[in-house]
């Protein structure tokens, strides 16, 4: 062989060889029906092919209108940012022509749309999350396409596909919420333009259209948001596949000087914990062996996994559809698209306080619900359906990751767009059992009484839906309806028809008395919130502080801070000394101005001997009362404080002096009311006590 072949014959080797390679590094797509074929799935269930493309591409939610209708909306731009006006996401219409319970045809409902992530039916028409908007689109002619489009909403961050708004969620109580992941935005409202921007940093977002209204929210979900049946909210933050926000913004911000205001809490007892069944990706890996190696010689204590650790969890939702055997009802399903699996989690009260705890099922200790070998599968999303089975939202692409955080010579290799034109929506239902989608009835069609008595449904998707068609159109006619049903003992339904008599104004304190003597305490801790809005319930929402349930004795407290009654400052003393070792009871006590007073350090000190025993949890509440006072700038509240401190005799004054003074110090030194000449001095005189 001459020397110029065989150099010929090396470069082609070489070729091969690096094509290979190059191949080898990352799978190429299946089919959706092969793609099926690699999940494992628990032995109860299976899972059909409800949507795949060329119907459906890049889906990241699907809704059911209250006619049945499924509309997905499809985010073909991910990873990148569009730029004005070349946005390419779509919102379809699926169509199943045959009844055969899988889509065969599509119609675009709007398309052109940058950054779509998130759909909910409203008044016949769909919200839209796509930042910086949320939009209201409706088609106004009947064919199926939107001719309408409204800015609700601007001002939403928009610098990252993977941290923007998403996830319209209807709350038993009439609020739309939706995910932020904190981000900053000035917000505004088109029907309040006279309103102030509001800075939405470190917070989610929440809005009622019926009433003009839209505020923050606790926490920071990022994509993944649900509610249980009783308003508990919990979410996903990549890492941190299940947290829950305690307590709710409005409460926080009563005084507004609570040196955090973070409630996300991981209710996991598995933490990071995953079980692929799919290898990193040849990135991943490449990237998790050098960043191990840097900490390495940086001596650091830190471990990067490249596997069998959430990392991007994603969509997790409280399963209520009714048509799943009785131990699935309330658990939460989350995808993590860098696992390729659904993980499933039960909830269980915490016996030490007012949160959840997130358990496998005893089933599932060494496996997931699903897991694939395919590793195009990405479980972005859940929704339960009108047939009440599990819809599973797959993106369906090679790669999902932010590019910026992966090295240049890593992403050289990689095609960030490959699988744009793929998508795949998944039924799960138990096994023997059938969809019946297209015999549902039409919601839009229901006489008052049908509608009403659809809020019974085991379904939690009908339940919703009937409350949010009540909601869109309130008529009279729908009261004695509600009222009838707010005096039941059928929990679900009964905290839903009590709120929607409140959104009419035609809920009475009868009701919410008697709903506060409910045994369930999802109807007890919601009767609460609603009997804020009468103050001569002061006492009965008082009583409830020891209610035996700690989510229900959590909201009484939290109820009771809007009072400012010696009676609540003597109230929140004895549930500080109840319950105050446990740091969310404590945050709820101090979000008040009772909870938060001198004067209840008064009572604590004369009726409690609080004062008698330094213990760390009664250390850390004197801090942040010190801390609240200072940053309100209150200079006779301060100097009230001061006093009692100082009166303080032997130890008990040297144990509690420093805890006083260096949150007086934070405080003073975050008031807006003091100048600072006057922080000067009042710091003076509590170094002089």
């Amino acid at each position: 062989m001459t020397r110029t072949a065989t150099s010929l014959l090396a470069s082609i080797l070489l070729t091969w060889g690096l094509s290979s390679c190059h191949e080898d590094k990352y799978a190429d797509p299946l089919s959706p029906e092969a793609s099926m074929e690699t999940f494992s799935i628990h032995e109860g269930f299976d899972i059909q092919l409800f949507a795949a493309e060329p119907h459906i591409k890049d889906p990241v939610d699907l809704v059911f209108d209250e006619t049945g209708a499924a509309y997905a909306v499809e985010m073909p731009d991910y990873p990148y940012k569009p730029e004005p006006g070349e946005g390419r996401g779509v919102i379809k219409k699926l169509v199943d022509t045959d009844g055969d319970g899988t889509i065969d045809s599509s119609i675009v409902f709007a398309e052109g749309i940058a950054d779509a992530t998130s759909l909910m039916p409203w008044k016949g028409g769909l919200l839209v999350t796509a930042a910086p908007y949320i939009y209201y689109m409706k088609d106004l002619d009947g064919d199926g396409k939107a001719d309408s489009k409204e800015q609700l909403f601007s001002g939403f961050f928009e610098n990252n596909s993977e941290a923007q708004i998403t996830n319209l969620r209807l709350g038993i109580d009439n609020w739309i919420y939706a995910a932020n992941n904190g981000q900053r935005g000035e917000v505004t409202y088109s029907e309040k333009p006279e309103a102030a921007a509001l800075n939405l940093q470190g917070a989610d977002f929440r809005f009622r259209l019926d009433k003009e209204k839209f505020e923050k929210e606790s926490g920071t979900a990022q994509f993944g948001m649900t509610f249980d049946n009783w308003g508990n909210k919990f979410f996903t933050q990549n890492t941190l596949h299940i947290q829950q926000a305690v307590i709710p913004r409005r409460y926080l911000e009563r005084h507004g000087h609570l040196s955090s205001m973070s409630v996300n809490h991981n209710i996991s007892d598995h933490d990071f914990e995953m079980f692929q069944m799919t290898p990193p990706p040849y990135w991943r890996a490449e990237r998790t062996m050098r960043r191990n190696k840097q900490y390495q010689e940086q001596e650091l204590d830190r471990v990067e996994h490249a596997e069998d650790y959430f990392t991007g969890a994603s969509g997790g939702i409280v399963y209520n559809g009714g048509a799943f055997p009785e131990e699935f009802s309330g658990n939460v399903f989350t995808g993590d698209v860098a696992g390729n699996l659904v993980h499933r989690d039960l909830l269980i009260p915490d016996s030490q306080g007012p949160t959840q705890i997130a358990r496998r099922p005893a089933e599932e200790k060494n496996r997931e619900f699903i897991a694939a070998t395919d590793p195009w599968f990405r479980p972005v999303g859940f929704t339960v359906g009108p047939d009440g089975y599990l819809y599973l939202v797959d993106f369906y692409r090679q790669h999902i990751e932010t590019p910026v955080s992966i090295p240049d010579d890593l992403k050289e290799e990689m095609d960030f767009m490959n699988g744009e034109e793929k998508g795949r929506i998944y039924r799960i239902l138990p096994k023997g059992k059938t969809s019946q989608l297209n015999a549902l009835p039409d919601f839009s069609s229901m006489d008052a009484a049908t509608l009403v008595g659809e809020l019974k449904h085991e379904n939690g998707w009908r339940r919703t839906t009937a409350q949010r068609l009540i909601l869109e159109d309130p008529k009279q006619e729908y009261v004695p309806f509600l009222k009838s049903l707010a005096g039941e003992e059928m929990p679900e339904a009964r905290v839903l028809a009590l709120y929607l008599l409140a959104s009419m104004d035609a809920l009475t304190q009868e009701l919410v008395t008697n709903a506060l003597q409910s045994e369930h305490p999802g109807v007890r801790k919601n009767a609460l919130v609603l009997a804020e809005s009468y103050p001569e319930m002061e006492a009965a929402i008082a009583a409830k502080t020891k209610d035996p349930s700690t989510m229900v004795s959590l909201q009484a407290i939290l109820s009771l801070g809007n009072y400012e009654s010696s009676f609540a400052k003597e109230q929140m003393a004895e549930s500080l000394m109840e319950k105050g070792d446990n740091k969310w009871f404590r945050m709820a006590i101090l979000s008040s101005n009772p909870g938060s007073d001198p004067e209840t350090l008064a009572i604590l000190d004369k009726n409690h001997a609080f004062f008698d025993d330094p213990e760390s949890w009664k250390m850390d509440y004197i801090k942040e009362v010190a801390h609240i006072q200072g940053a309100k700038g209150n200079e006779e509240s301060i100097q009230s404080y001061v006093e009692l401190l100082s009166s303080l005799s032997g130890n008990a004054h040297e144990n509690w002096k420093p805890a006083g003074l260096d949150g007086l110090k934070a405080g003073l030194e975050r008031s807006s009311d003091q100048p600072d000449e006057n922080v000067s001095s009042l710091l003076s005189l509590l170094e002089s006590k």
